[in-house]
């Protein structure tokens, strides 16, 4: 992988949360940051103040759950910074709805957006980074809690199923010098993803 001042990462959800806060942490050690989220409210702002403190950052308003969306991500990433080398799956949907109660689409939305759309990005991205020699993955794990009860049956399955994935990514991408992680969200994900980069250095 490059030198950490010339990597390029792509974080999709990064107008709120943990995407966010990678996006912030990332900026502050040279990392160049395509911002991705649905909306263009938070991460307009997030990307507005990395530039102002001298960091580099463009925001792509698209929805990940969709192949094109995805794709389109990609494509204009890979011509405005030329290359990928890190790519953060963080975009998710967490309903507060017991199992009971939660309608066919709710939960095909919370599937879409956090289980194809972590697909999507790590195919594309993977396919290009084999052609780079390499590159790292994270998809950010959320422990399926909520206030008073847990996040949902969907949610909880989805984050069930992005470990699964992580592991069989890390099988198949491994021999083209990609590394997979599951990384745990919360307090300490900065923490925990500088440190898989410092890993990577040493």
């Amino acid at each position: 992988m490059t030198e950490l001042a010339s990597r390029v990462a792509l974080i999709t959800g990064a107008g709120k949360g943990a995407g966010r806060l990678l996006a912030q942490a990332f900026a502050k050690r040279g990392i160049s940051v395509a911002a991705n989220d649905i909306s263009p409210i938070n991460v307009e702002q997030v990307v507005d103040q990395i530039n102002a403190q001298g960091g580099t950052a463009k925001a792509y308003i698209e929805d990940v759950a969709k192949k094109l969306g995805a794709q389109y991500i990609i494509k204009q990433v890979e011509e405005d910074f030329g290359r990928i080398d890190i790519l953060v799956n963080h975009a998710s949907v967490e309903p507060h709805v017991p199992l009971l109660e939660i309608d066919e689409w709710d939960w095909h939305r919370v599937l879409d957006v956090n289980l194809t759309g972590t697909f999507l990005m790590t195919q594309s991205v993977g396919r290009l980074m084999r052609v780079q020699g390499g590159g790292m993955i994270i998809n950010l794990i959320t422990a399926a809690k909520g206030p008073g009860m847990a996040a949902g049956a969907s949610f909880a399955a989805t984050m069930s199923g992005m470990e699964g994935f992580s592991r069989q990514a890390t099988a198949e991408l491994s021999p083209y010098g990609i590394r997979v992680h599951a990384v745990q969200s919360g307090e300490e994900v900065v923490n925990r993803v500088m440190a898989l980069l410092r890993k990577e250095e040493d």
